[in-house]
């Protein structure tokens, strides 16, 4: 099994989550007949940095993101 992030400030090891600064997010729609509208696909960019966050005491982990990256599947 691969090492676990864990915060050291609370010990969380379970709950994290990222903030992506200055996003380009461009949704593509079709328009029915109706005259509502359906998103067929999303694509983002990200511009700015990202962050890497303990969702249980909002400590800021960033340095363990690439781990966090590398253990996505």
């Amino acid at each position: 099994m691969g090492r676990r992030i864990v915060c050291p400030h609370c010990g969380n090891d379970r709950h994290f989550f990222e903030v992506a600064e200055e996003v380009m997010l461009t949704t593509r729609y079709v328009q029915n007949e109706d005259g509502s509208f359906t998103p067929q696909s999303d694509d983002s960019q990200i511009l700015g940095d990202i962050r890497f966050y303990c969702a249980e005491c909002n400590a800021d982990l960033s340095q363990y993101h690439g781990r966090f990256v590398e253990m996505l599947f």
